[in-house]
């Protein structure tokens, strides 16, 4: 460079006109570092595409005002340069592409107050969990990736670990461990359970139900049971199910278990998938009669336009041998979940805090599905709620689907105080979307 050296601020390139941040995945250059015009200095994920950003001239990193992983809103600078470019002094920051048409894309929908039956308070009593012993690292997965590293996982999902079930264990054994210990945190003996939900897209057989052979299991019987699968909403849709069961008299305390096990449905040669997700299970009950944690409201939601954006097409939690004639594997499309997760999470929260009468600042904690750490991230940029009260598990367990909520609500319980306020949200294949607050 020659001595006419001055300072610019650089900014990623604009994308479309409703799109407003993105996430660098990866800075390529470092503070002190020299860069040349067209340079890859970043990996960069937006809602709709990943791109390279690309040096607008050459010159020396001075400063990165954000860090890996990190949002950066497009009228912000990311980066400081110094360059002696003279087109830089007059160099405006990118326009952002005009608006395309609107996209008919999947919304949450906020259902309108229903009219509630005559007052009944329903209570979250105890909760159990249930992971299996093998811990898989990020580096035990990448045989088939020579190019990618464990660093670089958890970077762009937020996981280092997760834990995956042995070759003799069954869905519903892990539900069954995970609904021990509940109903023993509860305070019950299993025949005061007078129903059983079980939210899973992994059962043990298409029939009878997962529900049916824990109820068999925990020695209970005569007790309705039965599956539910809202995919890695189904256990926030369990606890609405099982309060309409409570409210409508035909039971007292309701068992809901979540509990997947997709370690054997993923693709070793997908990376959208196979870094992602762990085993696990985690219970709670929910009663009409004892005193408990309070449910102060819920949120279901459910968009059909969103069928493809998770999808498997063979059922049960194993795959086939033979499976030549059809794709038995969990497939996701990845950019399309993240910019729905990421406003469906946000605007969930934002609701419920309305809907429950309460403050951001009164927020405990946010318990998020634990679909993605960049996604729970994004999400809370906008929800109101400081990053710092959204409670992460994921880097320790990975997405453990229908069990994520409850399986990080089991880790934080003992630090709750009485009248604490929590928030859950989440969503899943369908695509659906569920959340609920909760006064400890």
């Amino acid at each position: 460079m020659s001595a006419n050296v001055f300072s610019t601020e650089i900014f990623l390139p604009a994308q479309a006109a409703a799109e407003t941040e993105a996430i660098i995945t990866k800075w390529f250059a470092a503070e002190g570092g020299e860069i040349k015009k067209g340079q890859v200095i970043a990996e960069v994920e937006s809602a709709k595409s990943t791109f390279d950003f690309e040096a607008p001239c050459d010159g020396r990193i001075e400063k990165l005002l954000y860090a890996d992983g990190a949002a950066a809103p497009f009228d912000k600078p990311v980066a400081v340069v110094a360059t002696s470019d003279e087109s830089m002094r007059s160099w405006e920051r990118p326009a952002p592409a005009p608006a395309a048409p609107a996209e008919d894309i999947p919304k949450m929908a906020i259902v309108a107050d229903k009219l509630e039956p005559s007052v009944r308070t329903i209570s979250l009593l105890g909760i159990g969990a249930y992971l299996p012993d093998r811990v898989v690292k990020n580096e035990e997965l990448l045989a088939e990736f020579p190019d990618i590293t464990a660093d670089y996982i958890f970077k762009v999902t937020g996981i280092k670990e997760r834990r995956w079930a042995a070759a003799d264990v069954k869905p519903s054994d892990m539900a069954y461990e995970a609904s021990k210990r509940a109903i023993e945190n509860s305070g019950l003996k299993p025949s005061d359970v007078n129903a059983i939900i079980v939210s899973t897209t992994t059962p043990d057989v298409v029939m009878p139900s997962t529900a049916c052979i824990l109820q068999e299991k925990l020695g209970i019987r005569g007790a309705p049971a039965f599956d539910l699968n809202a995919a890695c909403s189904g256990w926030l849709y369990g606890l609405s199910v099982a309060r309409g069961l409570i409210l409508s008299g035909i039971a007292k305390n309701v068992l809901v278990a979540g509990v997947d096990m997709q370690s054997r449905v993923l693709d070793k040669s997908d990376k959208d998938t196979y870094f992602l997700f762990g085993d696990g299970a985690g219970a709670t009950v929910l009663s009409g009669v004892e005193t408990g944690h309070v449910i102060k409201d819920e949120i279901l939601s459910a968009d059909s336009l969103g069928l493809n954006m998770a999808r498997r097409g063979y059922p049960g939690y194993e795959a086939p041998v033979n499976s030549s004639a059809f794709d038995p594997w969990l497939r996701l499309d990845g950019k399309a979940l993240f910019r729905f997760a990421t406003e469906s999470f946000s605007a969930m929260v934002r609701e419920l805090i309305i809907k429950s009468k309460w403050t951001p600042e009164e927020v405990r904690w946010v318990v998020p599905h634990q679909a993605n750490g960049r996604i729970i991230r994004a999400a809370a940029q906008k929800s109101g709620v400081p990053f710092e009260r959204f409670y992460l598990n994921i880097d320790r367990v990975g997405n453990t689907s229908s069990a994520s909520i409850p399986v990080a609500l089991s880790e934080i319980q003992n630090g709750l105080q009485k009248k604490d306020k929590v928030i859950f949200c989440t969503v899943g294949a369908g695509i659906t979307a569920a959340g609920l607050s909760l006064e400890w």
